[in-house]
């Protein structure tokens, strides 16, 4: 099995947009474009490795302050720009896409004395502001998804689609760390994950907990064919569809046939909590 080094989401991003360079004025490690799906225009961004970052904590593929704050700002773009396309017009909102192939949020003192929290916050928000503003939000993993990087870039998205694929890992935080917290070995871990759920890192196991909204059988992730591109192309624009056929929030990931069965405890604690709301 090859290591998922972070290059998963460059190369996905030119197979679905034929670009592979940053718009003006943003720094190298954001990708967005805007390309056909279907017959709509859909804004593409993705966090790609640069490994001369003036950052150090981000040079591979981390979410840090430059990433979050473009990012969060090419969204803006695209939900500000909505009234304006579509004053006197039926257009529906223009659909945007994450593409995901990130390690985690960036870690330093840098990043903290900047307030990564802010600039995370704000791409968060952006995300969170297209999707109730009916924009269709779908977000693509192709590779790693962990930590305060997928809830900073893609994690707020109507439907989420995932390779497939030993090399793609949704999860709050790599296996070393993990086991760290939890004053167990790797090995101790894996063995619990395999009858706790959500302590596993396969994203099969990742499906059975509602969250996604399709897995995708991928045969060559690093160098898609044709028919992989198009198989992707479809299954975007069919999460687009079954997006407008829905509200705009996500209790889609608690109402799923898979969450009904694996977050039982979840959805008591969400119903519990919404009843007491409600008093």
């Amino acid at each position: 099995m090859s290591k998922c080094t972070g290059t998963r989401g460059r190369v996905w991003f030119k197979a679905l947009t034929g670009q592979e360079k940053p718009m003006p004025g943003d720094p190298p490690s954001v990708l967005v474009a805007d390309a056909a799906i279907g017959e709509e225009n859909a804004r593409f961004l993705c966090v790609v490795p640069d490994p001369d970052s003036r950052f150090p904590c981000a040079r591979h593929g981390e979410v840090g302050l430059e990433q979050a704050y473009t990012l969060g700002a090419r969204i803006r773009e695209v939900v500000n720009d909505e009234p304006r396309r579509t004053s006197g017009s039926s257009s529906l909102p223009r659909p945007i896409i994450a593409i995901v192939d990130v390690k985690s949020q960036a870690y330093g003192r840098r990043e903290e004395i900047g307030g990564i929290h802010l600039a995370a916050a704000a791409a968060a928000d952006a995300y969170a502001t297209a999707r109730f503003s009916g924009h269709p939000v779908i977000t693509l993993i192709v590779g790693q998804a962990i930590s305060g990087g997928f809830l900073t870039h893609g994690y707020q998205a109507n439907r989420l689609l995932a390779f497939a694929d030993d090399n793609v890992l949704i999860h709050a935080m790599h296996k070393e760390p993990a086991a760290r917290i939890t004053r167990r070995t790797v090995a101790q871990l894996e063995s619990l994950a395999k009858t706790v759920t959500p302590l596993s890192y396969d994203v099969r196991d990742y499906a059975k907990l509602g969250l996604l909204h399709k897995l995708l059988s991928i045969s060559n992730p690093e160098n898609p064919s044709a028919d992989d591109v198009s198989l992707v192309h479809n299954a975007i624009a069919e999460a687009i569809a079954d997006t407008r056929k829905g509200p705009t929030d996500l209790r889609n990931r608690f109402e799923s046939d898979a969450a009904k069965t694996a977050r039982k405890a979840s959805r008591l604690i969400r119903a519990r909590l919404e009843e007491e709301w409600n008093q």
